[in-house]
């Protein structure tokens, strides 16, 4: 993906097969979601854009991924940033941060840390 100036973006899509159509080994799904992430960390490092950023072709790979990919997204979150929240809130279809807490990343990542562990995801 390549911005260029501040209202238009130059967008390449692939597709995607989901994890139930597609039978991921654990291992498989590690490595594709960490291509991804690596591929729209490396495309958005300077972007500050939630939205540009989701619209990544990469991001909407790894919420294609679906249910398989919530762990493996809160261990992005708990280690490097909330990146990812519109991600997880996508797959989820959650939303744990309180509406005081919203824009406070620390906060923001707490949340969805805790709410990971209630529903006993593992990473």
């Amino acid at each position: 993906m390549r911005f260029v100036g501040t209202d238009t973006l130059d967008i390449q899509m692939t597709a995607t097969v989901s994890p139930r159509e597609a039978k991921f080994e654990p291992d498989d799904l590690e490595r594709i979601f960490n291509r991804l992430v690596q591929w729209v960390l490396t495309d958005t490092r300077s972007e500050s854009s939630t939205l540009r950023i989701a619209i990544h072709p990469g991001y909407q790979q790894i919420i294609g991924l679906g249910q398989p990919a919530v762990p493996l997204l809160l261990r992005e979150v708990e280690r490097r940033t909330g990146r990812w929240f519109w991600a997880l809130k996508a797959i989820t279809r959650q939303d744990p941060v309180p509406p005081d807490d919203r824009g406070r990343t620390k906060k923001m990542i707490e949340a969805w840390i805790n709410w990971g562990q209630q529903q006993g995801y593992r990473w």
